[in-house]
């Protein structure tokens, strides 16, 4: 099958099908280079989802980040611009291999169709001036030997004529022998030029046209198959990222797979974790007895409409019951004292652990420095080592500096370690001491207890307001009243600053009397030599109770 010889008359078709053939391999580049900004436009907005959904540097938020569910979260993000990348990687291939490389071909197969069908149009242009020259000879043959027939005939004629004169008839015939002559040479002309109008005939269609046609039906096939071979590479480009991008799914499915519930429940403990002990039974208080001094919030609650007294106070302690004031933000403990005991614990060690990175950092810098002095000393040419003592001994300063710092955070984490195992064991002792009766609200009252939204500890303010309101409520009717006899002593575990009306301030180690337990509320009334008495909280202090004094509570 030949174009030369199947559609050796169809000239003007194929000049319109093979540009039809050029218009679909434009359409196709610009197809594959929509495709291209497709894939950017997705990889950039892969990438930007990635990086808005990112946890925020030296944030609350990247803290989130320790439990296992938020790791899978950013193990997704992770692999998500990866997964970007992948499709970045296939619009580079496709631009490269495809729309750079087809364009480049349009341009070529242009040129290449032009060339052809201007070889085309030439071979038409010579028949055809072939074919006009074998017309006019032809033309000029048929009117000569028209000629030479109305000369012979006139010849005749004459000769015919009596009254025609010798010369006139000599004259006829030679006129009639010049057209005659005229003619058989028109006649060679003409069949000259037949013949090689016919062999220029037979090679424009034969061999011009059939080469010409060939041509174009290759370079159309060639078309073909390039558009075939760049629709492979259109697949294989894509084929290409299905293993990375495999890979990206898996890597979000194992880290799917790796989320531990019962681990992120213990971080949970650990974060929020006070170390407080829950409170004890809330002690029975015998109202049939005449009324006794107190301070007893759930007392003050039970008695509530059974006298003018309990009206008034209930009236006033209205709403501050069990309180959760939350203390002003203000700036916190260098100590973290003012956080729960094993909260404290953690904000210490994390600090301690800081400090022991950047002193290894210092230490490091130092050695740098103490080599480059020595490369100095080796080669004085390279630099002078006396101007690296100063930075010597700037390290060695912050070196030491950060050492106490260390210490520092080391002694106050001892302390607090060894309270925490000193509490637990007294605990024990206390749960010993009472054989199975409920024993005392200890150290601490969990329900007098707050951390704000900050996790800051809030104990100490909210304590202090709800003995501030009690407090000036009762000092109105027992000022004259005889001071509470001591029902045991306590140590101070920690240093409590009352700064409210009705607290007291104690030192860490102070040794005082116990003059009221605490009744539920979190606080324990205590006396420091014979006149001045006050509220701590009962969890800033270790309590040793009498059971033979008078004003013992029996707890049920």
């Amino acid at each position: 099958m030949s174009w030369g010889t199947e559609l050796w008359d169809q000239f003007d078709n194929l000049e319109k099908h093979t540009q039809w053939g050029i218009d679909i391999l434009e359409k196709y580049i610009k197809f594959v280079k929509e495709r291209t900004e497709i894939e950017l436009s997705y990889a950039k907005q892969l990438r930007n989802l990635s990086k808005k959904y990112q946890p925020k540097k030296n944030s609350k938020e990247e803290e989130e980040y320790k439990y296992t569910a938020c790791k899978a979260f950013l193990s997704t993000l992770n692999e998500m611009s990866d997964y970007a990348g992948q499709h970045e990687v296939i619009s580079e291939n496709m631009t490269s291999q495809i729309t750079v490389d087809l364009a480049r071909y349009v341009q070529e197969l242009k040129q290449e169709r032009k060339s052809n069908f201007h070889d085309g149009r030439k071979a038409q242009q010579h028949i055809e001036t072939c074919w006009k020259q074998l017309e006019s000879s032809k033309r000029r043959f048929e009117r000569d030997c028209k000629e030479a027939d109305r000369a012979q005939q006139y010849f005749e004629k004459m000769d015919a004529d009596i009254n025609v004169t010798k010369a006139d008839v000599e004259k006829a015939r030679q006129q009639a022998q010049i057209r005659h002559q005229m003619a058989e040479d028109s006649k060679a002309d003409y069949s000259s030029i037949l013949q090689k109008f016919n062999h220029e005939q037979h090679e424009y269609y034969h061999t011009h046209i059939p080469s010409i046609f060939r041509k174009i039906q290759e370079m159309e096939e060639r078309r073909i198959v390039r558009m075939g071979q760049s629709m492979k590479t259109y697949a294989e480009v894509d084929r290409q990222v299905i293993p990375i991008i495999g890979k990206c799914l898996d890597e979000i499915v194992k880290a799917a797979e790796a989320i531990d519930q019962k681990n992120d429940s213990q971080l949970v403990v650990e974060a929020y974790k006070s170390g407080f002990e829950p409170p004890g039974d809330i002690e029975f208080e015998d109202y049939t007895q005449p009324m006794k001094r107190t301070v007893s919030n759930n007392s003050l609650s039970n008695s509530r409409g059974e006298g003018k007294p309990e009206l008034k106070l209930a009236g006033k302690a209205k709403g501050k019951l069990w309180p959760f004031i939350k203390k002003n933000k203000g700036s916190t403990p260098e100590d973290f004292s003012n956080l729960p005991p094993e909260q404290r614990r953690k904000k210490l060690q994390q600090k301690v652990d800081d400090l022991n990175k950047e002193i290894h950092k210092e230490m490091d810098q130092r050695d740098a420095i103490t080599k480059m002095k020595d490369v100095y000393l080796k080669n004085p040419q390279m630099g002078d080592p006396a101007s690296l003592d100063h930075k010597l001994a700037e390290a060695a300063q912050n070196i030491e500096k950060l050492r106490f710092e260390a210490q520092k955070f080391e002694a106050w984490l001892a302390e607090v370690e060894g309270r925490l195992q000193a509490r637990g064991e007294q605990a024990r002792r206390q749960s010993g001491m009472y054989d199975g009766q409920p024993p005392p609200t200890g150290h601490t009252c969990a329900q007098d207890r707050e951390s704000s939204p900050d996790g800051s500890y809030t104990e100490e303010q909210s304590q202090e307001s709800q003995v501030k309101v009690l407090a000036t409520d009762f000092d109105d009717e027992f000022d004259d009243e005889e001071p509470l006899p001591a029902i045991g002593t306590c140590k101070a575990l920690y240093t409590f600053e009352g700064q409210n009306e009705g607290t007291i301030s104690v030192a860490e180690g102070e040794t005082l009397y116990v003059i009221e337990e605490d009744r539920g509320d979190g606080w324990t009334r205590i006396r420091r030599g014979e006149d001045e008495e006050g509220y701590v909280p009962t969890s800033y202090v270790e309590v040793c109770l009498d059971r033979n004094a008078k004003g013992a509570k029996t707890y049920i």
